[in-house]
């Protein structure tokens, strides 16, 4: 046998090595100990939350007193609270039938004590803190919000509308006044309900000469003896007008068909003496037949017989009136105003714009509503309330048109001075046309 050779033996030896050198490096790749670890990225402990700032908010309103939604209202505040302890809130309110609230919110807000937000009139009422720029226009707050604003009624944000274009007031629930009527009485006395003058005239007379106030409505706070009377007797044009224009002749028949009731035996005989909350009472407790009053009133009667058997109507047409005898009063006259003080208050804004939408949520508005029987300002459906509040809506909903009150067209002072006038005119002791003239001159020198 031959012996291999050397070149053989290098070439096996050479061969042999690669082999080795291959297997080595596949053993090499594939160990799982030497495969390259993917580091976790290190995560830093959350930054623990600040604790907000403890804020105190004042609110004004008239959701005071006896009024049907006083409970609705401080519930709704209490929810917001509930969701952000660190809001404390100051609910200041007092009745609309305290004609001293006018005094207080105008005092507050010319004084550097405005509250943060204010619920109150629209309108003329409203006129000299919005030019003076104590509030703050709330187009832009609405529009940055399409959901929230979404939740109104178009017309409802249309009403609070200023002169000057701009929404200020955000609604919360808008009314309808008209003529309270105990069905129950005029049936057991054989009276038609009063749906023209002339059966007005002869309920009235019934109900005197029987001793059961026809018409409970006292002399000074008569607001809603004022507001029907002129609407009655000029129409919504003529009442629309106010007394920028002169005075309208038709108003002088406001005047004087209030004389001619009041000769009949309308009024109670204390109305020089009593206010709005006792003539409610004279109708709530049943020893009135009829009342001039809004949505807001069924709170206050406090005989539940007599809520049930009361029915809502349009005012009827006074001799010559130019009304149509379904024109009522009626709109969304109120709201939430945010003071601009607090707009600009850092620490406050946000907070205050938080309950405002809270304030004016579908959610509250609709509970408010069913407290006081007002038209909702959002869309939501009103169940629950009692024939009377419904019979109100259905009014509404037949009325020819809808006006604002006329004291939201004239200035205060002079509607002060149209109702004093009323005393004085159904006494005789001032002409309808001399009254007028008076109001007149308080508006005119109003607007110098």
């Amino acid at each position: 046998m031959k012996k291999p050779s050397l070149v053989l033996i290098s070439m096996l030896l050479i061969f042999t090595m690669f082999l080795a050198a291959c297997g080595g490096n596949n053993a090499a790749t594939n160990t799982p100990s030497e495969t390259p670890k993917e580091e976790t990225p290190k995560t830093e402990d959350p930054k623990p939350e600040e604790p907000k700032k403890d804020i105190e908010l004042r609110v004004f309103s008239t959701f005071g007193g006896t009024d049907a939604a006083r409970e609705s209202f401080q519930a709704a505040l209490d929810e917001f609270t509930a969701k952000n302890p660190n809001v404390k809130i100051n609910n200041d309110t007092m009745s609309a039938n305290d004609d001293g609230f006018r005094t207080k919110v105008n005092t507050d807000m010319n004084s550097g004590n405005e509250p943060d937000l204010l619920f109150y009139f629209a309108g003329i009422d409203a006129q000299g803190f919005v030019d003076a720029g104590k509030v703050v226009p709330m187009n832009d707050i609405l529009d940055a919000d399409a959901e929230w604003k979404n939740g109104f009624t178009p017309s409802a944000l249309e009403n609070t509308r200023q002169a000057d274009g701009n929404i200020y007031a955000i609604p919360l629930t808008g009314f309808y006044e008209g003529l309270f009527v105990n069905k129950k009485l005029f049936e057991e006395n054989n009276l038609e309900l009063p749906t023209d003058w002339d059966k007005m005239k002869k309920a009235v007379e019934t109900f005197a000469a029987k001793g059961i106030i026809p018409l409970a409505a006292p002399f000074d706070q008569s607001h809603y003896v004022v507001e029907h009377f002129i609407l009655s007797a000029a129409g919504p044009e003529g009442q629309a007008k106010g007394l920028k224009d002169g005075i309208d002749p038709n108003w002088e028949k406001g005047y004087a068909a209030m004389k001619e009731l009041y000769d009949l035996g309308a009024f109670p005989k204390d109305a020089a003496t009593i206010d709005l909350g006792m003539a409610s009472n004279y109708y709530g407790t049943g020893k009135a037949a009829m009342i001039l009053e809004g949505s807001w009133a069924f709170g206050g009667f406090a005989d539940a017989a007599v809520k049930d058997n009361t029915t809502v109507i349009p005012f009827p047409v006074v001799p010559g009136g130019l009304g149509s005898g379904k024109d009522i009063i009626g709109g969304f006259g109120t709201g939430f105003y945010l003071t601009k003080a607090t707009y600009d208050n850092a620490d406050k804004k946000d907070a205050s714009i938080a309950l405002l939408k809270h304030m004016t949520s579908p959610a509250t508005i609709q509970k408010i509503a069913v407290a006081n029987g007002g038209t909702p300002a959002a869309k939501v459906e009103i169940t629950g309330l009692a024939q009377a509040a419904m019979d109100g809506f259905k009014m509404a909903a037949d009325s020819t048109s809808i006006n604002n009150p006329v004291d939201s067209k004239i200035a205060p002072e002079t509607f002060s001075t149209l109702r004093a006038a009323v005393q004085q005119v159904v006494t005789g002791k001032k002409s309808p046309a001399d009254a007028l003239k008076e109001a007149k001159a308080i508006e005119d020198a109003n607007k110098k």
